[in-house]
């Protein structure tokens, strides 16, 4: 009879056996219930505790769009802000909203697990929404109203009630958006064929539940605090806040949950540390004979063996046993040996990398959509009939681009690829990303040719020296942003994918992490850009490309850019991607 301790791994082994998932009643990824014990197949996991997780980022999706997408009409209307503060104290708030998901995801992979994380972080969430909406709510942490011309400003203490919330908001969707999407993928059992296919389908669905709560706020929630007002505009978000936490705390019975491994980032340092004190050594010829530990169970709780592989031979030097580590036993000491599994972590790390940074192009292709969309939008042709068309709007045709390619992709294109890949999920994640990078430069090239057909109009009417809009109906941005949606669906959610598969099992919250951190580091590429070909664009007292009046400017040179960059990019990417070898765990 075998002890306790052995229990657990024997089932783990059982649910290993079998690749169709027939081989036993229990998971054969490590998964545990919430106390920590095996997990049965039947009766928890797979789509039937996904609505809730997919119910809680819907809602939570739409308390944070909530506040962000019309803030700045906030902080100017209400705080009296210029609109160049306003500006920049939006952009830096969102900059940290994207930064944050680095502190959740170590927390998640060292401390917590993914599921506690959640619940710590949606807590301190709601705390941010409840003290914003204070804010708009209560007169005295706002200034009186405008009295003609003269505008009080903000006293530092009603600053800083906003500011306090906003910054809490930002803290706890840094804890939820790199791990919410990775224990959505937990539930899918990666040792089981059937299983692993609906993950790829998770995926997609989880990005169509972001653009839902996205679409509701960009129209709904900006209609409700222009007509009435901000309390109530604030309210409704910090009311869905409240329905996240209970649409995730339901499905707590369903879930499966991986262990947390320990500090990725001290692991990474062991494997550094362990192959430089060893840097004159020679690794054996025979991979073999590294140290690893004998049977299936790897030494990083909650993650399953690596194989070894050839690349990057140098780490392998911190796997190397030397008869001092046998006298000294250095068995225990990872700063002195560590597991073949361990250093191989590493390798994956940097075997991402590139796949990583092409993705920050992307990203920074993707941030037209906010602001040069925009600002090509405010010189067209916004009113029909007796209605005016806010540009900011049209952002909306993004997201319905994103809500209908989704269904179309899962539904059509994943099984009529599938019959020409043999691929189980139609298109590999690589291959999925790359055709997005693709569609995004086309969404560049759309813009650039709007625009050379609306300086076209500008120049027939006579208006390239007056600061209006041309007689070009708005409506024909909506291509690229149908385009840009497009991208999304293929590259963005590929991305999620990506990162979840080729990860280490002990590091997926922080590579999830990563991926969020492309989106800050893509909107200071833009800028840098924008920064760049202003200053030289301007040099000898030439308008620019990107004038005050655009319709002096050249912004369609701008969009051919961006387009070129993408085109560069994807060159570097489909190398990239050839190049890359994927994950093969035990």
């Amino acid at each position: 009879m075998g002890s306790q301790e052995e229990k657990p791994k024997l089932l783990l082994e059982d649910g290993l056996s079998s690749e169709n998932g027939n081989g036993g009643p229990y998971t054969g990824d490590g998964s545990v219930d919430i106390h920590g014990n095996p997990v049965l197949k039947n009766g928890t996991g797979n789509w039937r505790a996904c609505p809730f997780i997919l119910g809680t980022e819907c809602c939570e999706r739409l308390a944070y769009y909530g506040i962000a997408t019309n803030l700045v009409a906030y902080l100017a209307k209400k705080l009296h802000e210029g609109n160049a503060p306003a500006a920049r104290n939006v952009t830096t708030w969102q900059g940290t909203c994207y930064l944050t998901p680095l502190i959740g995801a170590i927390s998640a992979d060292a401390y917590w697990g993914r599921y506690w994380t959640i619940a710590v972080f949606l807590t301190i969430y709601f705390i941010g929404m409840g003290t914003s909406t204070l804010s708009a709510s209560v007169p005295a942490f706002r200034p009186p109203s405008c009295a003609g011309s003269i505008c009080p400003e903000a006293r530092p203490a009603q600053y800083a009630v906003l500011f306090i919330g906003l910054y809490l908001i930002a803290l706890g969707s840094g804890g939820i958006k790199p791990c919410i999407s990775s224990l959505g993928a937990d539930q899918f059992d990666d040792t089981d064929r059937a299983e692993r296919v609906k993950k790829g389908s998770f995926f997609n669905w989880f990005y169509f539940s972001v653009n839902i709560g996205a679409l509701l706020s960009s129209s709904f929630l900006v209609w409700v605090q222009d007509s009435y007002g901000w309390a109530l505009g604030f309210g409704i978000p910090t009311l869905f806040m409240g329905l996240a936490i209970i649409s995730f705390f339901s499905g707590t019975s369903l879930y499966r949950f991986q262990k947390p491994g320990g500090s990725p980032i001290t692991r990474v340092c062991q494997v550094v540390v362990a192959s430089l004190r060893k840097w004159k050594v020679d690794v054996p010829h025979d991979s073999s004979l590294l140290h690893e530990l004998p049977g299936k169970a790897s030494a990083i709780k909650g993650s399953r063996k690596l194989e070894h592989t050839d690349e990057l031979k140098f780490l392998d030097k911190a796997a190397t046993v030397l008869d001092l580590d046998e006298r000294i036993e250095s068995f225990s000491n990872p700063w002195r040996l560590c597991t073949v599994t361990q250093v191989e972590e590493l390798k994956l790390l940097v075997r991402i990398f590139p796949i990583w940074a092409t993705s920050i192009v992307f990203a920074a292709v993707i941030a037209q959509i906010s602001t040069l969309f925009v600002e090509q939008g405010m010189v067209l042709e916004t009113t029909i009939a007796s209605f005016s068309i806010p540009p900011a709007s049209l952002s909306t045709f993004n997201a319905i681009s994103v809500i209908l390619w989704i269904p179309v992709y899962d539904r059509v294109l994943v099984p009529l690829a599938r019959r020409f890949t043999g691929n189980e999920r139609g298109f590999s994640e690589l291959q999925r990303m790359g055709i997005g990078l693709f569609i995004s430069i086309l969404a560049m090239a759309a813009a650039a040719l709007l625009e050379i057909k609306r300086l076209s109009i500008a120049k027939a009417e006579h208006l390239e020296h007056q600061k209006v809009a041309v007689p070009l109906s708005i409506f024909w941005q909506i291509p690229q942003h149908v385009l840009a949606g497009a991208a999304e669906v293929f590259t963005a959610i590929g991305q999620l994918e990506f990162f979840y598969d080729q990860s280490p099992d002990a590091m997926r919250s922080l590579c999830s992490a990563l991926s969020f951190v492309t989106n800050a580091l893509g909107n200071y590429l833009s800028s840098l850009i924008l920064t760049i070909v202003t200053h030289i664009t301007t040099q000898g007292g030439k308008t620019g490309w990107i004038s005050d009046n655009l319709n002096e400017g050249h912004l369609d040179f701008f969009f051919w850019l961006l387009a070129a960059l993408g085109l560069l990019n994807l060159v570097v990417y489909v190398y990239c991607a050839m190049k890359y070898k994927s994950k093969k765990a035990s």
